[in-house]
């Protein structure tokens, strides 16, 4: 008996080792309220959504209606989304259950479950107020001096699209469906000449069936076939008809879109993006247009790397008064070009005075001040350039060095001449200052595609997925902010800002820059990838 009693006390000792929960079948009394701190990221959620105005912004809002089943507030969907953007949610399915189940959800909702088919649509049907929410919190960074406005770096990545491979078609593509269609007919109708002698009556069935398989995809291909020629585009997807095959990296190709951001230096936060669907090419002028019309400033600098270097697009940047410093491309000869390395256009010296280039032999190449026209892909890529030559150049002993050119040396000087040697001198003056371009916004990155796994795009068409990765850059930008700031002070910032005269210019702002997006998304088709 004793012993027995030793037993007991030393489990009862053992099971007091361990930290006990609350009985399930105790009831609790208290509120939602409890259950979050002051500083949860949730209570800002509310706090800034319930200071916007939908409508103002061009959200869609449900109006009250007389009849029927009341229909949710708007703000309802947007707290949600953010909410799980924040998070790593984007499935509407998945954010219809933590609706349900979610304790800080819950609370930002006050106990609302709505369909994911609701949730669905709300992200689909307002891809410009999403865009223009986003620009409005810029502003209002801005405003509370978290964006300085001053050095901008400009960088673009890639999101896969909701579109595979299989699905996207060029012409060499097709040609070759269509040459495998007709060689495997040809090679079904061989089958059926031998077997019309043997009594195979199911394996000739089967061959014809094969015949009117390929006949009704060869119909397919020829009117994919139509639609690519139509379209004036080298490329076209039928999953995601905006969706492009886009270079990704070194030879790699995905159909993707490319999501452009201009980050300020100050706490690298974005102040302004939108996503095309072609490569970076042509893609500076329109960002940094974006980025001055966000922040409202007469100019800055921007940092940008070479694949952004674009004679056209730098001019644009300049006549818009900012700053640019782009990385130049080596330049460099074909195989079969003869031009020795110290006879490369740029060892000619420009005289901007008499309009003149001097050559390392020290010759002058002049011009007869006509304008020529070089077309490209598109309208907007074609330019003007004005011909350099000397006749000293027949008598030159070095010719052979400089080029094969039977006549001599000739030097196309383009009208955007001068503004891409201005941002040459500034790349060349300015290295420590190029080099923090990949401090700047390639942390930005890195944070979406690999932390947050946000690499692809759960919606199709080029406005759609501009609203989406609108939404992405808003998050971070939120997220970082709660980093710099905290909850309560970034909660007592926006009650502050969010006055009559704030909500009017805010009305100013989104009116101005909405004609600019618009015009920015439907020039983006004309460009060939």
């Amino acid at each position: 008996m004793y012993i027995s009693n030793i037993k007991a006390r030393k489990v009862v000792y053992l099971m007091m080792q361990h930290i006990t929960g609350i009985a399930r079948n105790q009831m609790v009394f208290s509120s939602l309220e409890d259950t979050i701190l002051p500083e949860n990221p949730v209570r800002f959620i509310d706090a800034f959504v319930e200071a916007l105005s939908l409508q103002t912004l061009g959200f869609s809002v449900q109006t009250i209606k007389a009849e029927g089943r009341p229909s949710f507030d708007s703000k309802i969907f947007l707290k949600i989304y953010l909410y799980g953007y924040l998070n790593g949610l984007r499935s509407s399915r998945k954010l219809e259950k933590e609706c349900a189940r979610n304790i800080e959800l819950q609370w930002l909702l006050c106990g609302i479950v709505p369909n994911y088919h609701s949730i669905s649509d709300f992200r689909k049907q307002n891809p410009s107020g999403l865009k223009n929410l986003f620009k409005l919190f810029v502003s209002f960074l801005k405003d509370v001096d978290l964006i300085a406005g001053e050095t901008i770096a400009i960088d673009g990545t890639k999101s896969r699209a909701h579109n595979s491979k299989k699905a996207n078609f060029n012409q060499k593509k097709i040609d070759r469906h269509l040459a495998y269609i007709e060689e495997k007919t040809q090679e079904y109708l061989t089958d059926l000449d031998q077997n019309d002698l043997q009594d195979s009556g199911i394996k000739i069935t089967k061959i014809q069936e094969k015949i009117e398989r390929l006949k009704t995809n060869k119909i397919g291909y020829e009117v994919l076939q139509e639609k690519l020629k139509g379209s004036g585009q080298p490329q076209i997807s039928t999953t995601d008809q905006d969706a492009r095959a886009l270079l990704v990296q070194g030879v790699v190709v995905e159909i993707s879109y490319n999501i452009q951001a201009a980050v300020d230096n100050k706490h690298n936060l974005v102040v302004a993006t939108h996503t095309i669907n072609r490569n970076d090419l042509n893609a500076l002028g329109a960002i940094a247009l974006e980025a001055k019309e966000n922040l409202g400033v007469e100019t800055f600098t921007v940092l940008v790397d070479k694949g952004y270097h674009n004679r056209r697009e730098i001019a644009q940047c300049i006549n818009h008064n900012i700053t640019t410093i782009v990385a130049h491309p080596t330049p460099g000869t074909s195989k079969e070009s003869v031009t020795q390395p110290d006879y490369l256009v740029a060892k000619f010296i420009y005289n901007k005075a008499d309009d003149t280039y001097t050559c390392p032999q020290g010759e002058i190449l002049k011009t007869t001040g006509r304008w020529h026209k070089k077309s490209g892909r598109t309208e907007q890529s074609g330019y003007q350039f004005k011909k350099y030559r000397t006749p000293s150049c027949k008598e030159c002993p070095v010719k052979h060095l400089c080029t094969a050119r039977p006549a001599g040396r000739e030097i196309d000087r383009s009208e955007y001449a001068s503004a891409v040697e201005e941002n040459n001198k500034r790349y060349r003056e300015n290295p420590q200052l190029y080099r923090t371009r990949q401090e700047i916004n390639e942390h930005i990155f890195g944070t979406i595609k690999r932390q947050w796994g946000y690499n692809h795009t759960n919606l199709t068409g080029l406005e759609k997925v501009n609203g989406e990765h609108s939404l992405i850059m808003l998050v971070y930008n939120i997220k970082r902010t709660i980093n710099i700031l905290g909850v309560p002070d970034l909660i007592a910032k926006i009650k502050n800002w969010n006055t009559p005269y704030k909500a009017k210019a805010c009305i100013v702002f989104i009116t101005n820059y909405f004609r600019v997006y618009k015009d920015i998304i439907k020039n983006e088709l004309q460009f060939a990838t």
